[in-house]
């Protein structure tokens, strides 16, 4: 049973940006439900404040739906106080390509837009009145590539995280009734395991001169569900280094 203390809820929480949130939420003394597509780790059932794990494929929609009945039973009547929609995917050729608007198949592209699009719709659909509870708040996570062309993000993932971009105002407008802030952060060249060796060649291109961790983006997440941002909707933060001045 979920007790008094704040509770988030954080998407693709396995690795990169959303272990580290996870982990600075915990730090925090938040308590933390989570999913991934992979069960968490023995270790993290040792930490207290992880209430919740489970494994969860939310491209999936009967996956999707399940995650959101187990995580509200957990929440019984408590409130939530954070969403944090950061999983999603952006798929290479088997050579490591761009896949762009010519190229590729376009069954993949539904494939995007359920991970990348459509669920984190579904799930601020779903935890809308655990939210509304906790007068909590949403935090999307978009990217740098939905708002330029980038060399390397394939067109599908590019354009969802555009879209992702314009749903964060839509939902900003339409939770405000449910006393819920809606927001995104946009990281820019971020070291992660989506990453590869040749986005090296960008680096000159960020004013700080150096790619982005992971920390530096759960940072900013948790500001933007923090009561230091009670006053904040519908903005994206940039978590770019400078790159998206460019």
């Amino acid at each position: 049973m979920i007790d008094k203390r704040k509770t988030v809820i954080i998407t693709g929480a396995s690795r990169g940006i959303g272990h580290a949130t996870a982990r600075l939420f915990l730090e925090r003394g938040w308590q933390i439900i989570t999913c991934s597509r992979e069960e968490a780790p023995p270790e993290c059932g040792r930490d207290r404040n992880w209430t919740v794990h489970i494994a969860t494929d939310l491209a999936n929609s009967e996956s999707l739906a399940h995650f959101i009945r187990q995580a509200n039973a957990a929440l019984g009547d408590q409130p939530l106080h954070g969403l944090v929609n950061n999983a999603g995917m952006s798929p290479k050729s088997e050579f490591n390509e761009r896949l762009g608007c010519l190229n590729g198949d376009i069954e993949a592209w539904k494939d995007v837009f359920d991970l990348n699009l459509y669920a984190p719709l579904k799930l601020s659909r779903g935890f809308a009145a655990a939210l509304h509870r906790g007068a909590g708040a949403i935090v999307n996570v978009t990217s740098i590539a939905g708002h330029k062309i980038h060399p390397f993000a394939g067109s599908a993932y590019s354009i969802s995280k555009a879209a992702l971009s314009a749903m964060t105002r839509e939902m900003a407008q339409e939770f405000a009734a449910l006393n819920v802030r809606v927001n995104a952060v946009a990281p820019g060249e971020i070291e992660t395991d989506m990453v590869q060796p040749e986005y090296e060649v960008l680096i000159p291109r960020i004013p700080l001169d150096r790619m982005g961790t992971a920390a530096d983006v759960a940072g900013s997440i948790y500001y933007l569900c923090s009561d230091d941002a009670s006053y904040v909707t519908g903005t994206e933060v940039w978590v770019t280094g400078g790159q998206h001045l460019f």
